[in-house]
């Protein structure tokens, strides 16, 4: 029987005014504390946007490498302060744009990334050394690193001074995502050795964004996306530990990716609930000395499930809204989602609207002069404690099952999603949930703008390109490597100095993932009905 806390649908009031006997009873400053000071309720930062704007960090990624980065050099042109990477599907489930699996998806969710030399033209007129550059890939994140670092120092740039994120989070992946290759354990085992090789190599880079956005967009409620990503951090932080890691030197280097839904107050409230929390993990399980271990850092993205087809204008408010709650709830860096998105990738019209959206909030509204706005809101105050004891209830269960993996391995984490996804469409098929222009305030004659659609011309040329590189590159010195690379999955080194050699031969994607596909094997999930 599910307990009275696990609760499937969203946090909605049950009052209509909120007061003092709302509040938990401790409600002290050592709970609350100040911005910058632990428990990090009230921000990370003392001074939060009042010193430093968050970092808009529009997501973006299409066709092959040179048209992507024409989009990300307009952005950066027009106000952008970070890069957001998204790849196509081949490129993250570790296949080469000219395997027969990829027919008719290279390019089309994100950009198409087969070799290094794809990679030096994503970034071609883009100094790494003072940009920093989030990249949305799991099962292959270990290439595509090295990738990265191989640009930079191509570029001049040291890897200790490279900057950016990797969203290495591959837990999520077979709990809602599933852009998996192999399985769990050996999953896991890449992610602790990219922890290991960036706390050497590249200190400044973030080594994993914890997902809670997928999570949150196959379904799950504002509790249960908490719960499973930091359920998940703290299998990954075992995960180092037991490798005989010190939490102090790598968990600086976690960060997070949450998203913001439409409830204005439950977002804002599950960001103050989850930087307590995520504190007091680190600190009392763990037994973190640095703050900076304690310090929950999080992107957000705006909810591409709240956009619709229908009405697609209405989408630019929502996402204004939804931007607004990660503001006012601390994030550290954001992107805003274009209101096409719904229907096809974002044109650069509306991509450029949705960055300026970002902006008008940063420098018109105040909002970011004003460290925390709702604290002490007897509302506020009262969803975020309600948030973090619905989390830690979630939490306990989990942990008696033996923790995420066995979550994951069993089915219980993908059910729980699925479940609460299934309870939401019912709502909006029913009515009880209102989404104007869907099911209700219904305008059938709607015109719709241009879309964007990327050219099948490219799927031709990108394949063409890989052709020239397999010929013209040292096959040799490929093998070579990936022969290396082989022996070292079967055995215990760390595989991202062989993964950094294979790269810098040219070696592709999908040959890399195939060689730890051999050594690793596949994955198949359990049935979850």
């Amino acid at each position: 029987m599910r307990s009275k806390g696990l609760r499937k649908k969203a946090m909605t009031s049950e009052k209509h005014v909120y007061g003092p006997g709302d509040l938990a009873p401790d409600q002290s400053d050592e709970k609350l504390g100040q911005p910058g000071e632990y428990p990090f309720t009230r921000g990370i930062y003392r001074d939060m946007y009042r010193s430093r704007q968050w970092t808009m960090r529009q997501y973006a990624g299409f066709g092959n490498a040179r048209e992507t980065n024409k989009r990300f050099r307009y952005l950066l042109s027009n106000g952008q302060t970070g890069l957001s990477t998204a790849f196509d599907l081949p490129t993250q489930m570790g296949y080469d744009s000219d395997d027969p699996l990829a027919l008719g998806e290279v390019g089309k969710t994100g950009v198409a990334i087969d070799s290094l030399a794809d990679m030096e033209t994503l970034f071609e007129e883009i100094n790494l050394g003072k940009v920093s550059t989030s990249m949305t890939i799991n099962s292959t994140s270990a290439i595509l690193l090295a990738m990265y670092r191989a640009v930079g120092r191509k570029q001049g740039v040291e890897s200790k001074l490279l900057q950016g994120t990797i969203q290495n989070d591959i837990l999520k992946e077979y709990e809602a995502r599933n852009t998996y290759i192999y399985p769990p354990a050996q999953s896991m085992r890449i992610i602790t050795d990219i922890f290991e090789f960036c706390s050497k190599e590249m200190p400044k880079f973030n080594t994993i964004s914890i997902s809670g956005y997928h999570i949150r967009e196959a379904g799950a409620t504002a509790v249960q996306e908490l719960a499973f990503t930091f359920a998940n951090g703290i299998e990954y932080v075992n995960a180092a530990i037991s490798r005989g890691f010190d939490v102090d030197v790598f968990a600086p280097q976690l960060s997070f990716f949450f998203v913001a839904q439409m409830d204005l107050f439950e977002e804002v409230a599950k960001f103050r609930a989850a930087r307590r929390l995520w504190a007091r993990i680190m600190k009392e399980r763990f037994n973190a000395q640095n703050p900076k271990s304690m310090m929950l850092r999080f992107h957000v993205q705006t909810a591409g499930s709240s956009l619709t087809s229908q009405q697609p204008d209405n989408n630019i408010v929502r996402t204004t809204i939804e931007a607004m709650a990660a503001v006012l709830g601390g994030a550290q860096s954001l992107h805003t989602n274009s209101k096409d998105e719904a229907l096809s990738l974002p044109t650069e019209a509306s991509a450029l609207t949705a960055l300026r959206t970002q902006q008008i909030i940063a420098f018109e509204t105040g909002l970011s002069s004003i460290v925390d706005p709702f604290a002490g809101s007897y509302y506020v105050e009262s969803l975020t404690d309600q948030l973090e004891a619905e989390v830690v209830e979630y939490l306990e269960r989990i942990e008696k099952m033996g923790g995420a993996m066995r979550a994951v391995e069993s089915g219980f984490i993908q059910k729980e999603i699925q479940d609460s996804a299934y309870e939401f469409h019912k709502d909006v098929e029913s009515g009880r949930r209102t989404v104007v222009g869907v099911n209700k305030f219904i305008d059938e004659a709607t015109e719709q703008d241009k879309l964007h659609r990327v050219d099948p011309q490219l799927e031709i040329e990108q394949r063409a390109s890989l052709a020239r590189i397999k010929s013209e590159r040292d096959n040799k010195n490929v093998e070579e490597t990936l022969n290396k690379l082989n022996a070292a999955a079967r055995g215990t080194e760390n595989l991202l100095p062989h993964i950094c050699d294979a790269v810098e031969s040219y070696a592709t994607v999908g040959e890399i993932s195939n060689t730890l596909r051999t050594a690793f094997g596949k994955y198949r999930p359990a049935a979850t009905l």
